[in-house]
């Protein structure tokens, strides 16, 4: 976790970032302004996808690690990224701001390159600097507290993270947890995995990750799911039943007492997510959005 000292003054760096180069209030964010401000360019002229790893000087010891498949390097003395072209466009854009937080955060100078890969650019990750390279990617994505400004004024309802998400061109993945953690509603997000099994075996979803509002913990606590799903959840129900959107109901069984929740169900093909709120948890708006099954 980075304390808040150290996120206050990441979040000042991303605002000279955003306010010196342009980038404030454009959405989505111009990564490549952010990339000039920065002194940085990106060598489109390799991609980490189909060069071989020995090619580059500076990832021979990977394949030694056996860690997982590289996403970004960013060369320091050169001052160039160097990227996995095969990757989706909001991700390719949160891994140029990544590489762009290690430059810019000057603390982190005394390291003179960085390998990102799927581990150390997943958001929960514990290591230092790379947490403050997440944090300010996402703080430059988000541009801030905008995307906390636009959350407030529309429904309580995953609809709008998804909306949000193709305005601030980030991942579905990416929106729904900041929607989650700057919400002031009580929510809570699920993000499931499906898991490929034979024929004739039980369907399961595991859990990827669980994110919760500060105010739904400090109501409930942080609530403990099990890591595999099976039929007996609702969730497991409407994947079987091929559902790609759907809003129902169900009943968070506690120590002491049970949370009813509304929860808005969505599989995009890759994950399904899961939001979840109180009965009665709502946000007073006119705006309405439709996502079709």
């Amino acid at each position: 976790m980075i304390n808040k000292r150290k996120s206050e003054e990441i979040e000042s760096i991303v605002f000279d970032a955003l306010s010196k180069s342009n980038s404030l209030g454009v959405f989505p964010t111009p990564v490549d302004k952010v990339l000039k401000y920065a002194d940085l360019r990106v060598n489109s002229g390799v991609d980490l996808a189909k060069v071989p790893i020995n090619l580059i000087p500076k990832l021979s010891h990977v394949v030694k690690r056996g860690i997982a498949k590289i996403r970004g390097v960013l060369d320091r003395r050169e001052k160039v990224i160097y990227l996995d072209f095969t990757q989706h466009t909001s991700k390719l854009r949160f891994v140029q701001l990544h590489e762009v937080g290690h430059e810019l955060c000057s603390w982190q100078g005394n390291l003179l390159s960085f390998l990102d890969d799927d581990e150390t650019l997943d958001v929960d990750i514990k290591e230092k600097f790379e947490a403050e390279a997440n944090y300010f990617a996402s703080a430059s994505l988000f541009q801030l507290g905008i995307f906390s400004d636009k959350m407030a004024e529309l429904p309580l309802d995953i609809a709008t993270p998804i909306q949000l998400s193709k305005i601030f061109g980030s991942s579905i993945h990416a929106s729904l947890r900041r929607y989650v953690e700057k919400s002031r509603k009580r929510c809570a997000l699920l993000v499931l995995d499906k898991e490929n099994k034979g024929k004739f075996d039980i369907p399961r979803l595991n859990v990827r990750n669980y994110f919760q509002s500060k105010s739904f913990t400090a109501e409930w606590g942080e609530i403990e799911w099990e890591t595999t799903l099976d039929f007996g959840v609702p969730f497991v129900q409407d994947f079987l039943s091929r559902r790609r959107f759907l809003k129902s109901e169900l009943s968070i069984d506690l120590v002491h007492e049970s949370i009813d929740c509304t929860y808005h169900y969505f599989d995009n093909g890759y994950n399904i997510f899961i939001l979840m709120y109180p009965k009665g948890e709502t946000i007073k708006t006119k705006t309405t959005f439709v996502i079709n099954n």
